[in-house]
């Protein structure tokens, strides 16, 4: 399933949504290469994502993580580390990746930034990453692998639109073999659809006898649990307020 669009116009302009789209194409070209050349998109996965291992202590220094053909990243100690928390929400590790990303984002940010205003929709953000980054560390805190991509912020959004507008159609894309529909859901059912996939794709990463590579999707748990938490905290029910009664007077028959 692929969500396309939803039935919840904004009020206001989603300036901060634009901006953070902004910075994340922006990363994705002028510090990652577009991905055109591997050694550049390597280097700033290595050097800019999130290495539980070096934020822990518990990676050995030297330990060599290969990224591709002739290409590894080796856990360091260098001051940067300590800043990957922020700066690998805004790296991604391919095409795919960041288009995906940005497409969950483009659906469900601009009505949470309606309902929250645009500053504290930014540290909503922010904080769910962080958060999103934790769980990811507590997880498999020894792990050397770089961790990269907006998708642990973009969970604590999708876990805020939960709360706040459950009843709200999603347009959601299906690809069956030769069959493609598109399909209004209420986003309740989308969202909760999606969080248990990520529980259901990150339990056999609790084995700490085997630890993986891979999507990290308990940043995605971890964010995602952050933004149904913190939502009530950072909304302005004024906004709200404004918004409900717009869209019922838009919408007289729908919840």
């Amino acid at each position: 399933m692929i969500p396309l669009s939803d039935d919840n116009p904004t009020l206001r302009t989603p300036i901060v949504t634009y901006l953070l789209l902004g910075a994340i194409g922006a990363t994705w070209v002028f510090v990652q290469g577009a991905g055109l050349d591997a050694k550049v998109l390597s280097a700033s996965v290595c050097n800019l994502g999130l290495v539980p291992g070096e934020l822990t202590g518990l990676a050995p220094p030297g330990l060599a993580v290969p990224l591709g053909p002739g290409l590894d990243c080796v856990v360091g100690n260098e001051a940067i580390n300590r800043f990957t928390p922020i700066t690998s929400m805004f790296l991604h590790a391919g095409w795919g990746h960041i288009l995906g990303n940005c497409l969950f984002f483009w659906v469900f940010g601009n009505n949470v930034e309606d309902s929250m205003g645009r500053l504290r929709f930014l540290l909503f953000y922010l904080v769910c990453g962080l958060a999103a980054a934790a769980a990811q560390v507590v997880v498999d805190p020894a792990s050397p692998i770089p961790v990269v991509g907006a998708s642990g912020a973009i969970s604590g959004v999708m876990g805020a639109y939960l709360i706040l507008y459950p009843r709200v159609r999603v347009n959601m894309l299906f690809i069956i073999f030769i069959i493609i529909r598109v399909i209004p859901l209420p986003a309740w059912v989308v969202l909760l659809w999606w969080f248990g996939i990520q529980v259901i794709t990150g339990l056999p990463q609790l084995n700490q006898l085997k630890p993986e590579g891979g999507v990290a999707v308990w940043a995605h748990v971890g964010g995602f649990i952050a933004g149904l938490v913190l939502v009530k905290l950072f909304e302005n029910r004024a906004l709200t307020s404004q918004r409900t009664g717009w869209r019922h007077r838009l919408h007289p028959d729908h919840p």
